[in-house]
């Protein structure tokens, strides 16, 4: 196989569209089948931090993001009740002259507003209201078979279609994800409306037994969002996402902090979100078809860094199509991309018992070890983000390069 020239992208989220438009800037034709009918205000807040910041960035669209984004001052974590500090590590400046880059709070629909804007400046053509229902690989060729009966051929197809991809299961197999018995309730609420109630400047985790809630604000401080996850044994719906009720969110943490509960009160809606995830996949590529984001890695919240992990993907697979012929690009987009996301995911996953005060008395020791730590040894908490928010996967790309 030589290099891939026509790109077929199943997906138009974030990880889709920084596929796209990564593509597309060095010189590949790409079209993204994507099954909604339209592109709406969808989604709540993000967490940009200085990994993914410096990918978007690489692909010009940083300056226009600007205007959209918050800058936090602290990553906090504070105790639910009495708001005492266990964690408040510096963001803002001291953090851009770190990592090198910055750390915004962006709401995903401006995100991917600048990202689809960019994407038409650059030629990628968007096809709504037709999603991508299988494939059959040719020697030369992927031939893409779409819910209404037509059919696109390209040279690759990518899977950026979530954790239910359809392109993961035709490729590996049917398997349903595991739902990880916890939910997430998310909300925005315009800072206009919360009438004397002060949420500080800072990415929060107020941690609790059994449950956490993330305060943050969002478009310049217009808006405050909130994630607010709680253990559950099942989920008896059979949508993953679905209308929450207000009021049975505010029973959940009610006797919380009142910047928690102040902030619940305000709030008119809110949705629900089962929280899913997979087991390591075998392989991310097979012939002509390969997996991004989501759909091959998804991963719970606890560290945010969902999005970045997309937009790694993305911004990886197009410099190695560019680099490399199909199939040692492919290979090499697995063996670099793979083991950073599952650490990652491990990481996302021992916080949730962090933030729950799971584990008694040890659970209790590990949250004041941090309390100590965010006091007097900040360089132990260094070592744990530094490698997470200081990567950049120009540099990696680079030695890719350079081994030919």
């Amino acid at each position: 196989m030589n290099k891939a020239k026509q790109v077929a992208i199943a997906g138009a989220g974030i990880g889709g569209l920084s596929a796209a438009l990564a593509l597309a800037k060095t010189g590949h034709k790409v079209t993204i089948f994507e099954q909604a009918s339209q592109l709406g205000e969808v989604g709540a807040g993000l967490q940009m931090s200085p990994n993914a910041m410096k990918v978007l960035r690489y692909l010009g669209v940083e300056d226009a993001l600007r205007a959209f984004a918050f800058v936090p001052q602290h990553a906090c974590i504070r105790h639910f009740k009495s708001g005492d500090y266990y964690l408040k590590s510096p963001l803002g400046a001291s953090s851009e002259a770190r990592y090198g880059a910055p750390y915004w709070h962006l709401h995903r629909a401006d995100l991917h507003k600048v990202l689809l804007a960019a994407c038409e400046k650059v030629g990628v053509t968007l096809v709504l209201g037709r999603s991508v229902e299988s494939y059959l690989e040719q020697d030369d060729q992927v031939i893409v078979m779409l819910a209404d009966k037509s059919q696109h051929r390209a040279d690759l197809l990518i899977g950026a279609d979530g954790i239910r991809s359809v392109i993961r299961e035709q490729m590996l197999g049917k398997e349903s994800p595991t739902f990880m018995k916890q939910v997430a309730w998310r909300g925005v609420i315009p800072v206009s409306e919360l009438d004397g109630v002060t949420i500080q400047p800072d990415a929060c985790v107020w941690v609790g037994p059994k449950r956490h809630l993330v305060t943050y604000y969002l478009r310049g401080g217009e808006w405050v969002n909130f994630v607010a996850v709680e253990e559950r044994d099942d989920w008896h719906q059979e949508s993953w996402r679905e209308e929450g009720d207000i009021n049975e969110l505010r029973a959940a943490f009610a006797g919380w902090h009142p910047e928690v509960s102040g902030l619940l009160a305000k709030a008119q809606s809110t949705f629900l979100w089962a929280l899913n995830g997979r087991e390591a996949l075998s392989t991310w590529h097979q012939g002509r078809v390969v997996l991004l984001g989501d759909a091959c890695h998804p991963m719970l919240p606890f560290m945010a860094q969902g999005a970045a992990m997309a937009i790694e993907d993305a911004y990886a697979l197009g410099r190695l199509l560019e680099q490399h012929a199909l199939p040692l690009a492919l290979a090499r987009y697995e063996a670099l991309r793979k083991p950073r996301a599952t650490k990652i995911q491990a990481m996302s996953k021992d916080n949730a018992g962090l933030y729950h005060m799971r584990g008694g008395a040890l659970g209790r020791m590990k949250l004041n070890a941090l309390r100590v730590a965010s006091e007097y040894c900040p360089q132990l908490i260094h070592a744990k983000l530094d490698p997470v928010y200081g990567y950049d996967l120009e540099d990696e790309l680079v030695d890719s390069s350079r081994e030919g």
